[in-house]
C-alpha cells in the first residue's frame, strides 16, 4: 500500500511529556522515561508521537509560552536526550513530530524583553497606545477570560494576549518577526523532526486597524471556552482571519522543503472562516478543530455534524481526535462519572475508522476517565481561574498509569506534579497487558488490522441513513469496501436489510455484536465490521452524506 504520504491516515499519538514518565524521581515526566515507553508505544501499532511542547518555559501555562524556541525545558532532559528520542523511535519505525506554539511567546523570551525595551524587535509584538481615557485599545477579550490586554508602563503602551498576560502576541505582520518564527520550523527540521503540530493555528494574524470585535447576542452566548463565540464577542479581528490561510500556506511550503514531513494545525474558534479546512496544498496539510473534541451526548449527531461539515471542503484530508491535553477524558465526557466498560473501545474503533488522520492522547487506549482534582491540586492557570465552575484540564494530565502495584502507580519515584488518580489503578498497564479483553489489546488488534486497510487508511465514507441509536458507514479504497457499525447508545440494536446477506463478518469489532442471516444484532455499545462483497450494495439503504 504505497502512494500516498505517511500522514495520510496514519494514527498519532500524543504525549504530554510532564505526565508520561518519569525516569529520575523528580516528579515530572521526561524524554529519558518517554524513551523508556518506546517499546510500549511501537507495540501499539501507531505510526508516529506527537509531543507537547519541549522547550523551555517558565510554566505559567505548562510549556506552552515558550522562552526558547531552540532548547529543550530541563524538567525534560538535555538536546542529547531529544537526539537520542529521534533515532531510537525511528528505529522503532515511529515518527516524531513536536508541538509549536508560534502565535505567541512567554514574556520572558528574549524577543518579547528587547520588544519592551524598544530595541531592534520593537514591533514583533502587538502593541498600541491608550485611548485617550487611558483604557485598553479596543474590545479584544482573552480567551482565557478578561480583556486581552496588557498595560506596560515602561513602553506607555499596552500589548495584546490572546490567552494568560505573559503570553504576549507575536505579530506575524512583521517581516522580522514571521521569518524568525519560519526560522523555528527550520531548525528542527533540520534535526530531524517528521513533522508539526501547531499550537492555535488560526491566531497567526490580527487585524492591523484592531477593530472591535462584534459582540454576541445573549441569547446566544455559550458556557464553553472553544466555541467560535465563546463568552461574550465574536473572535474576527484579534484572529480568525480569512487572510489567515496565506500564513498556512507559506508554513506548509517552508516544512515541505523538507522531504516526507507533515504540518497539522489546532483550530480552536471558527475553524472555516481561517484555513482549517483548506486543501493540503493551499493551508497545512492538515487541521482539527474542537467539533468533535466538545460532543458530550453520545450519538450519530456528533459524528454527521462534522462530516457534513467538512462536505463543503472536499479537497481537505481532516485529522480526527476525540480527546487531547485540552478536554476532559472522552469516556468521562460521553459516559458520566461512572463510564459503562464498554464504551472505551467502542470510541476507539470510531476514532480508528473515520476518514482522517487519527490522533488520540496517551491513556485513551487504556481507556482512563477523568481524575478528580481538588482545589489545592490545581496547576492549570484555567481551573485556578474558573474554580468551583470547573476544575480545568488537570483532570486529563494526570500521570500515566504504568503499574498498578507500584509507588505512583509506576509514573515516578518521587512526588508526582499532579496527583496519580485511584480511578486509574485497575486501568493500569500492568492489569491490561495480559487481558484480551482489555481496551489496551482492542486498540492493538484494531490498529494491526487498520495498517493492513487501504479503505479503512485513505477510503472515502459514506454514512447510511439508518435510525439512532445506530451508526453506520462505509469505508471504500480500490476495490476494498467495509461496513461500520456502532451502537451509541446503553440498549440493545437490530438492524436487518437483505445486502448484508453478501457482507463477511470481519470479528474486528468490540462488545457482544453479531450477523444472523440478513440482520446484526449489537449489545450496548458494540461496534461491527464487514466487508462487502463486490457484488453487494449498500444503495438500498440509502446515504445521508457521502465524500
Amino acid at each position: 500500500m504505497t502512494g500516498h504520504p505517511w500522514w495520510r491516515g496514519a494514527a498519532i499519538y500524543q504525549i504530554y511529556i510532564r505526565s508520561f514518565c518519569d525516569s529520575n524521581g523528580d516528579g515530572f515526566g521526561d524524554l529519558p522515561g518517554l524513551i523508556s515507553k518506546l517499546g510500549y508505544i511501537a507495540s501499539l501499532g501507531v505510526d508516529a508521537i506527537w509531543l507537547s511542547p519541549v522547550h523551555p518555559s517558565p510554566d505559567r501555562d505548562w510549556g506552552y509560552d515558550v522562552s526558547d524556541y531552540q532548547g529543550i525545558h530541563p524538567d525534560y532532559g538535555r538536546q542529547a536526550d531529544f537526539d537520542r528520542l529521534l533515532g531510537e523511535a525511528h528505529a522503532r519505525g515511529l515518527k516524531v513530530m513536536t508541538d509549536e506554539v508560534l502565535a505567541h511567546t512567554s514574556d520572558e523570551h528574549p524577543w518579547f524583553v528587547d520588544s519592551l525595551k524598544r530595541g531592534a524587535r520593537s514591533d514583533w509584538y502587538v502593541w498600541a497606545p491608550p485611548k485617550t481615557d487611558g483604557t485598553a485599545p479596543n474590545n479584544w477579550l482573552s480567551a482565557f477570560g478578561g480583556p486581552a490586554w496588557s498595560y506596560q508602563p515602561a513602553r506607555r503602551e499596552y500589548y495584546h494576549h490572546k490567552f494568560l498576560r505573559q503570553q504576549p502576541k507575536l505579530s506575524w505582520r512583521n517581516p522580522e518577526a514571521k521569518a524568525a518564527a519560519l526560522a523555528v520550523l527550520d531548525h528542527w527540521l533540520a534535526r530531524g523532526v517528521d513533522g508539526f503540530r501547531l499550537d492555535v493555528a488560526n491566531a497567526y494574524l490580527h487585524d492591523a486597524s484592531l477593530a472591535d470585535n462584534p459582540a454576541v447576542r445573549l441569547a446566544e452566548r455559550t458556557d464553553s471556552m472553544w466555541t467560535h463565540a465563546p463568552y461574550l464577542q465574536f473572535h474576527h479581528h484579534d484572529s480568525n482571519l480569512p487572510e489567515n490561510i496565506g500564513v498556512l500556506d507559506e508554513i506548509r511550503r517552508t516544512v515541505e522543503r523538507y522531504p516526507n514531513r507533515f504540518v497539522m494545525g489546532e483550530f480552536s474558534e471558527d475553524p472555516a472562516r481561517c484555513g482549517c479546512f483548506a486543501a493540503p496544498d493551499e493551508g497545512l496539510h492538515s487541521g482539527y478543530s474542537f467539533s468533535l473534541l466538545q460532543a458530550r451526548t453520545l450519538g450519530p449527531d456528533f459524528v454527521h455534524l462534522y462530516y457534513n461539515l467538512l462536505a463543503r471542503f472536499p479537497a481537505h484530508w481532516p485529522s480526527v481526535a476525540f480527546s487531547n491535553h485540552d478536554v476532559m477524558r472522552t469516556v468521562s465526557r460521553f459516559g458520566g462519572r461512572e463510564p459503562p466498560p464498554e464504551l472505551a473501545k467502542l470510541l476507539l474503533a470510531l476514532l480508528l475508522s473515520l476518514k482522517g488522520t487519527a490522533l488520540f492522547y496517551q491513556g485513551e487506549e487504556l481507556g482512563l476517565p477523568e481524575a478528580d482534582i481538588r482545589r489545592d491540586q490545581i496547576r492549570d492557570p484555567v481551573g485556578d481561574l474558573y474554580w468551583p465552575y470547573t476544575g480545568g484540564r488537570d483532570g486529563c494530565r494526570t500521570p500515566m498509569p504504568w503499574d498498578a502495584g507500584a509507588a505512583n502507580l509506576g509514573f515516578s519515584s518521587g512526588a508526582p506534579w499532579l496527583p496519580v488518580s485511584p480511578k486509574h489503578r485497575g486501568l493500569a498497564v500492568s492489569e491490561q497487558e495480559d487481558d484480551r479483553r482489555s481496551a489496551l489489546n482492542f486498540t492493538r488488534r484494531f490498529l494491526a488490522f487498520r495498517k493492513t486497510s487501504a479503505a479503512l487508511r485513505w477510503g472515502e465514507i459514506v454514512f447510511l441513513d439508518v435510525a439512532p441509536p445506530l451508526l453506520a458507514f462505509t469505508r471504500e479504497y480500490d476495490g476494498e469496501k467495509l461496513l461500520c457499525f456502532f451502537n451509541m447508545s446503553g440498549e440493545p440494536v437490530e438492524f436487518a436489510d437483505d445486502f448484508l446477506s453478501g457482507v463477511d463478518a470481519l470479528g474486528i469489532g468490540c462488545g457482544n455484536a453479531e450477523r444472523i442471516g440478513n440482520a446484526v444484532r449489537l449489545e450496548p455499545y458494540a461496534a461491527w465490521f464487514g466487508a462487502c462483497s463486490k457484488a453487494s450494495s449498500t444503495a438500498s439503504i440509502g446515504s445521508s452524506t457521502q465524500r
